[in-house]
């Protein structure tokens, strides 16, 4: 199936797309702030500039869009055209994820990534238990190293 858009439609859509304050990264800052954590954005002293950092926690939080990062998940879905080119640069990105990671864990930080599609349909209920979750891990784990990846 070939492109709906023009090269230059296409071009203008994507360079529109944001690559910080996302509708998910703002809802995990309000959430957190909400619960009384205060934090501090795109720290640049960590590898990877990290969305959220709880430095009274160590713990680095990434909130990943689905496409970019290759989630395995419907909102995932490898373009028609193009491809090679977007197979090569989403693949980058994942091995740069991978790095990032494990240069943040090596430091003694924890990390936690949640994928954009975790707030996608999800009712106020449903939204509240997976934050109860994230600040369980943060708070109670606060002495132990790790990565928690939601959804997992």
């Amino acid at each position: 199936m070939t492109d709906v858009h023009d090269s230059q439609t296409r071009s203008r859509n994507m360079a529109a797309i944001r690559n910080s304050n996302t509708k998910p990264e703002l809802r995990v800052r309000q959430e957190l702030h909400r619960r009384g954590f205060r934090y501090s954005l795109k720290n640049k002293s960590l590898p990877g500039k990290p969305d959220v950092v709880l430095s009274k926690y160590r713990v680095a939080v990434f909130v990943h869009g689905c496409f970019w990062h290759r989630h395995n998940c419907n909102y995932f879905k490898l373009p028609k055209t193009n491809t090679e080119f977007w197979k090569n640069k989403i693949s980058a990105n994942v091995k740069r994820d991978t790095d990032v990671i494990r240069q943040i864990t090596d430091i003694g930080y924890r990390v936690l990534v949640i994928w954009e599609c975790s707030f996608k349909g999800k009712n106020k209920e449903r939204l509240d238990s997976l934050f109860e979750r994230i600040i369980l891990w943060i708070r109670l784990d606060e002495k132990t190293s790790g990565i928690l990846i939601i959804p997992d």
